[in-house]
């Protein structure tokens, strides 16, 4: 996509973002991590012994809580979007650098384009801009999750030069 900039997010976009993260997540289950669920954004449960995911009830109120406190931590967090030459905002990025291992790690959050606007830069420009962020801060050891079913994100990421290192498992 041609005529997009990446900048920083503003408390004002939280909503716009929202609606983008929903209505991905409404039509695409399989970007539900246990991220999502442990948050409470997303549901996980068993049906006829596989695990399914969807979205909860309360997922506008939990991700509205995640973005706002992302949004307001400048030194433990960055929120950014993409915004088309039209002022409209058709992606966003979050990262967030965690201070409960041995030394702080990064780690990607969310990194989700509009349909409308994919195959054209726009997620690696968001990429770009969170794994600079970390650069900045002095992190170098940096991670991301994503849904069990996620295969394209996972390509897309593998691509960039992520690499699998863990599953993470549910008690039924």
């Amino acid at each position: 996509m041609k005529g997009f900039t990446v900048v920083p997010a503003l408390v004002e976009d939280e909503h716009a973002m929202c609606d983008i993260f929903l209505n991905h997540i409404s039509t695409h289950t399989e970007y539900i991590s246990h991220g999502e669920i442990q948050m409470g954004v997303g549901e996980g449960k068993f049906v006829d012994g596989k695990f399914v995911t969807g979205v909860s009830p309360q997922a506008r109120h939990y991700w509205m809580k995640y973005i706002h406190g992302n949004m307001t931590d400048p030194e433990g967090a960055v929120v950014n979007k993409a915004v088309s030459v039209d002022g409209e905002i058709i992606g966003f990025c979050v990262g967030e650098i965690m201070e409960d291992g041995a030394e702080p790690f990064g780690m990607v959050c969310d990194v989700l384009v509009k349909e409308s606007s994919r195959t054209g830069g726009v997620g690696t420009a968001l990429l770009n801009s969170v794994l600079e962020w970390f650069r900045n801060k002095g992190i170098r050891d940096i991670y991301l999750e994503s849904g069990l079913a996620n295969h394209s994100a996972h390509e897309y990421f593998m691509r960039r030069g992520f690499v699998k290192v863990s599953e993470i498992y549910k008690l039924k």
